[in-house]
């Protein structure tokens, strides 16, 4: 996953992108630093007729399917490679069908310490 930066100025703000390959994963808006994350990744994200630097280091790197957020957030992969949930390790929540019917699913208990 890779972060870019909007530099195009003018009436564009500043927003952050996060994208994977060409699909636009999530982004976060200019002044804060929370991303909201697409249901679906949007395919096919243009940069056509404005400007982006890449932020380093990425803060949203994926490591075996997860995605720190920040302490308490979690984006996960879930079973197709296309489709990521996010979990609240705090609240224990998940977004995903399994949690949202039976109040339990495997993402919140692949992060639970052994």
């Amino acid at each position: 996953m890779t972060a870019i930066l909007e530099t195009t100025g003018g009436l564009f703000p500043p927003h952050t992108y996060l994208v994977e390959g060409t699909d636009l994963v999530a982004y976060i808006r200019a002044g804060t630093d929370q991303p909201y994350y697409f249901k679906r990744p949007i395919k096919g994200f243009s940069k056509s007729g404005r400007k982006f630097t890449e932020v380093k280091p990425n803060p949203f790197t994926v490591v075996e399917g997860i995605v720190e957020v920040n302490t308490a957030v979690l984006r996960v992969q879930g079973s197709k490679p296309d489709v990521w949930y996010t979990v609240d390790t705090e609240q224990n929540t998940c977004t995903c069908p399994g949690y949202t019917f039976r109040g339990a699913c495997k993402h919140i208990k692949q992060l639970e310490p052994a």
